[in-house]
């Protein structure tokens, strides 16, 4: 049986919130920022996976999780079958199979240091290059993004968002990973650049046979990229399924607003599926039963009293939804309830 370069089990991430001086006379409970709570997901070698939801669902926290830049509160995440280690040390493997693309390129990136002084390093530390023997490896790594060498001793200020964003990719490629975890890739860019960054890391993953786990709000990136995508909403996964299926055939009433809110340039019938009302619930105080049934236009009375599974569809198919009526064929049907 293949062994998943990445595999999550149980993953919870909570961020403990500081307790008021009457609070502590009182003894209470502070309470905890659930950002991750309860995650499964397993990504193969070679393999592009979407994750998508709302600014403050818990995407970026997992994906720092899972390169070991945060301790999780429980549960675990396995490289090529091995625990993750929070921090760095000689006997973390982590940083050698997965890497982070960060969102802000400039913020990612030392101002002090010169791109060719960035990737080298890396070089050094993790290879044991130095000399001529690195500057030919950052002359093949500034090829692979694209860069001319001209931007070898430039500063990150000196550069374009798209030039700085492709110095980041260059650089998590100096260790030669197996995952690339990019974080919202292309949201500080220019829409002009975009494209070219998203293709870039396209062609990355089939030119270096990478898996890719590509966490973005952007759902149609994430289409044009991604051949599994997954839904989070407030820590938790909410569907799953190959993503022309996700798009075709969405489950979720979540999964069904978020599709429904990209633009179209196409003329035609507008979407029937409802609009995504209101403001998730705060990841602190979380409703009853299921999570998403205060914007829910479904939810039953069931949905407050039980919190759904992520169920698989009955048909047979690699879909996965966590909705009481995700496979219900009058699910479309259910009035609007004020659960």
């Amino acid at each position: 049986m293949t062994v998943p370069i990445l595999e999550v089990r149980g993953l919870e991430m909570h961020f403990p919130l500081k307790r008021s001086l009457l609070a502590n006379m009182r003894g209470e409970g502070g309470g905890a920022v659930r950002a991750v709570d309860g995650v499964n997901l397993v990504v193969y070698a070679g393999e592009s996976v979407g994750l998508v939801g709302e600014s403050g669902c818990g995407k970026s926290t997992l994906g720092r999780c899972i390169t070991g830049l945060h301790e999780p509160t429980a549960g675990q995440v396995l490289l090529n079958g091995r625990p993750v280690k929070a921090g760095l040390s000689a006997s973390n493997e982590g940083p050698r199979v997965a890497q982070i693309i960060f969102q802000d390129p400039y913020s990612s990136l030392n101002p002090r240091i010169t791109v060719r002084q960035a990737v080298t390093e890396v070089l050094r530390v993790h290879h044991g290059l130095s000399g001529q023997k690195a500057e030919r490896r950052f002359s093949e790594l500034l090829d692979l993004v694209r860069l001319s060498r001209l931007v070898a001793n430039a500063y990150p200020r000196q550069l374009s968002g798209g030039q700085r964003q492709r110095v980041s990719i260059a650089r998590a490629l100096a260790v030669e990973p197996e995952l690339l975890v990019a974080d919202e890739p292309v949201s500080a860019l220019d829409v002009s650049v975009q494209a070219t960054v998203v293709n870039l890391l396209a062609d990355l993953r089939n030119d270096l046979g990478l898996a890719l786990l590509l966490i973005s709000h952007n759902m149609a990136v994430v289409r044009h990229v991604c051949q599994r995508t997954m839904v989070m909403y407030l820590g938790r996964i909410m569907e799953s399924a190959p993503t022309e299926r996700l798009f075709s055939d969405p489950r979720h009433p979540y999964t069904r607003a978020l599709i429904s809110a990209v633009p179209r340039l196409a003329s035609g019938r507008p979407s029937s599926a409802p609009a995504l009302l209101g403001d998730p619930p705060s990841p602190i105080l979380l409703p009853s039963g299921c999570r998403f049934r205060s914007r829910c236009p479904v939810a039953q009375e069931v949905c407050a009293r039980e919190e759904p599974s992520l169920g698989s569809d009955p048909r047979g198919q690699e879909h996965t939804a966590a909705c009481h009526f995700a496979w219900t064929p009058e699910r479309d049907d259910v009035p609007v309830s004020a659960a």
